[in-house]
C-alpha cells in the first residue's frame, strides 16, 4: 500500500494565502532527480525535475534563485570511481541551462555536488572536474556524515564512518576544498554536531554550511525523547555558533526522520503547525548565529512528504513577522547570495 504522501493530490490538501508575495527569495537547498514510472493513481514523489521545481517555486512566493544540493543522482556509470559523482553536476547544469529559456521563473544559480573527502589530498582532481563541468555554477561539496548505530535510522547515502568529520583523510580533503574557495555543506544527526564543531575549529578558514539544524532525530531509539534531545541540541548549537566560519540553514525539519509524522496524516502540515511545533529550533538558532549567518531553505522535495512549498515559506514569513527588514533580507536572500556567491 502506498504511503499517504505518495497519493496523487495529497500535498494540495492544504492551501494558504501567500504572505508578503513580493519579497525576493533565494531557496538555497533543493534536489533534482528522475523517478520510476508512476504506478496507477500514485504520485511519483521521487521524480523532481525542472517542471516539478517550477511548479513549486511558482506557487505564490517570489523565488528568484535556487541552489541544488547533492542527492546521489545521475553519477557517471563508468570510469574511475572517484569521478563518478561529477555526473550529477553535469546533469544539473543541463537542467539549469534549460531553465534559462524562461528567465521569469526561478533560476538554478548554484550547484553543491559530492566528492569523497576520504580521498584526502587526491580529491583535488575530482573538484577540478566538478568546476570544469559546472560551467560557472559549481560552488562546493556536500559529503553527508549522517550515521547512527541503530538500523532504524538510515545512514547517509555517502556511507560515512561513525566519526567521519574527525578522520584525518576527510579533513585533508576539505583543505583542498578550502584552497579552491569552495563551501562545505553538512548533513548529519543531532548527536554528531559536536564532531562538526571540532572540525570547524580545526579548519577555521573553511566556509561550512550546517544543514537542517543538525538533524534532530525523532524515530527509532529517539522517539518520545524530544525534550531531552532538544536540551542537548541547544548546548551543541550554541558551541557550533561560536565558530565564525559556520553558517546555518533554517529548514529541513519536516522529514519523517524528525519524527513529527505529518506524512502519515490525512492532510499535510499547515504553516501554523510548523510554527507551533518547531519555532524554538528556528528562534534559538537565529539567536545564536544571527541573521547574517542564517538562511531559510525548503529542502524540497524531501520535505514535500509533509508540507507543500508555498506553506513552508508562509511559515518562515510568519516566524519573522517581528524582525527588522534587514534581518528578513538576510534570511530570505542576502545570506545565501553571499555564501554561495550567486
Amino acid at each position: 500500500m502506498a504511503k499517504i504522501h505518495e497519493v496523487e493530490g495529497w500535498i494540495d490538501g492544504v492551501v494558504e494565502e501567500i504572505i508578503d508575495p513580493e519579497r525576493e527569495i533565494i531557496d538555497p537547498h533543493h534536489h533534482l532527480w528522475h523517478g520510476p514510472e508512476n504506478p496507477p493513481g500514485i504520485k511519483d514523489s521521487y521524480r523532481y525535475l525542472l517542471e516539478d521545481l517550477w511548479n513549486d517555486t511558482s506557487s505564490g512566493h517570489n523565488i528568484k534563485k535556487t541552489v541544488f544540493i547533492d542527492c546521489g543522482q545521475e553519477y557517471f556509470s563508468d570510469g574511475p570511481e572517484q569521478f563518478k559523482p561529477v555526473g550529477e553536476t553535469e546533469f544539473v547544469v543541463g537542467i539549469a541551462n534549460e531553465a534559462k529559456k524562461d528567465l521569469s521563473k526561478a533560476q538554478i544559480s548554484g550547484i553543491v555536488g559530492h566528492a569523497n573527502m576520504m580521498l584526502g589530498t587526491s580529491v583535488k582532481e575530482v573538484l577540478e572536474m566538478h568546476i570544469e563541468k559546472g560551467q560557472g555554477l559549481f560552488r562546493g561539496i556536500r559529503h553527508a556524515g549522517g550515521w547512527d548505530e541503530d538500523e532504524r535510522v538510515k545512514n547517509a547515502h555517502s556511507h560515512p564512518t561513525p566519526h567521519i568529520y574527525l578522520e584525518e583523510m576527510f579533513q585533508d580533503g576539505l583543505r583542498e576544498l578550502e584552497k579552491l574557495d569552495m563551501v562545505f555543506d553538512t548533513w548529519h544527526y543531532h548527536n554528531q554536531i559536536e564532531d562538526l564543531t571540532k572540525l570547524a575549529k580545526n579548519l577555521p578558514e573553511l566556509v561550512i554550511i550546517h544543514d537542517h539544524f543538525g538533524g534532530p532525530l525523532g524515530i527509532g531509539p529517539y522517539k518520545n525523547r524530544r525534550t531531552e534531545i532538544f536540551d542537548k541540541w541547544k548546548e551543541d548549537i550554541y558551541e557550533l555558533s561560536q565558530c565564525p566560519n559556520v553558517y546555518s540553514k533554517l529548514g529541513g525539519l519536516a522529514m519523517p526522520v524528525n519524527g513529527w509524522d505529518w506524512h502519515k496524516r490525512a492532510l499535510p502540515a499547515t504553516s501554523d503547525e510548523i510554527i507551533f511545533e518547531q519555532r524554538e529550533y528556528y528562534l534559538y538558532t537565529l539567536e545564536c548565529f544571527g541573521s547574517e549567518r542564517c538562511m531559510f531553505e525548503s529542502n524540497f522535495p524531501v520535505d514535500k512528504q509533509s508540507i507543500s512549498y508555498h506553506v513552508i515559506w508562509n511559515a518562515f514569513k510568519k516566524l519573522t513577522k517581528d524582525l527588522s527588514e534587514k534581518e528578513k533580507q538576510d534570511l530570505f536572500y542576502s545570506t545565501a547570495n553571499k555564501v554561495y556567491k550567486l
